[in-house]
């Protein structure tokens, strides 16, 4: 595994002074799914043709955690990048990123905490080709502050590269079905379920559906491992993914 997530957490590690040992991994981890081997999920790794982007900036040990969905959607969306976040220093490659003429930024955060002028609740829609000549639209680029909701609010308040991007800000109205960590609101969401919703908006569903999917499956097999439980890979969740995976990207 080489995508983007997979990067950071080997940077993340090779930059830690002690091992960095999950709960539960005295069984042995899936180096591609992070999953004890006897749950692994390598080979329900979804294949979707994605116009949009993704860019994880991750809290502190998030790419370390292995309830971590950013890795699920570094999994299922081919341009993510990941980056670790520190209040003191950037990444230049995320400068870079930010400033790629072929993307358009969206910082993805609830805008009741940003300048209302900088906050939309929906994407624009490209302008149909006039006389025939395209017109050149800019791929949508979801920026997704990955870490716990304290953690991502520091990022929002203390990232000034950040400031002049538009604030996208989710209107779902449905509560976050994640049950891998608690959360004190319904209405927080983990960062596979907040790409999905992006995805979705972006006109991209399939993706959006997939991604969905795969985060129940992989909340599935991650449970089951917990609680030493046999495994149902004929679940409704299960044939939802393959059905999806089945379909034209």
């Amino acid at each position: 595994m080489n995508h983007a997530v997979a990067r950071q957490r080997a940077e993340r590690l090779a930059a830690s002074s002690k091992p960095y040992v999950a709960r539960g991994a005295g069984g042995g981890r899936c180096a591609g799914c992070r999953l004890v081997a006897s749950h692994c999920l390598c080979d329900l790794r979804p294949s979707v043709t994605i116009r949009a982007g993704v860019c994880l900036i991750m809290g502190d040990i998030e790419s370390l955690k292995p309830s971590n969905t950013g890795w699920l959607v570094a999994d299922l969306v081919a341009h993510t990048w990941a980056f670790g976040w520190s209040r003191t220093a950037v990444d230049p490659g995320l400068i870079a990123l930010l400033a790629d003429p072929q993307w358009q930024p969206w910082l993805v955060f609830p805008g009741e905490f940003a300048d209302p002028a900088r906050v939309v609740n929906a994407l624009p829609v490209a302008e149909a080709p006039r006389s025939g000549v395209a017109t050149s639209v800019r791929r949508p680029l979801f920026v997704l502050l990955d870490g716990t909701w304290s953690e991502a609010r520091k990022m929002f308040r203390k990232s000034p590269y950040l400031d002049a991007l538009p604030v996208l800000s989710l209107q779902p109205g449905q509560s976050s079905n994640y049950r891998l960590r608690r959360s004190t609101r319904d209405d927080h969401f983990c960062t596979s379920e907040v790409a999905a919703l992006c995805l979705a908006m972006a006109g991209e569903t399939h993706a959006a559906d997939t991604l969905a999917a795969y985060l129940d499956v992989f909340t599935t097999h991650y449970l089951s491992a917990k609680r030493s439980l046999p495994l149902d890979r004929d679940s409704e969740a299960h044939q939802r993914l393959l059905a999806l995976n089945n379909l034209p990207g």
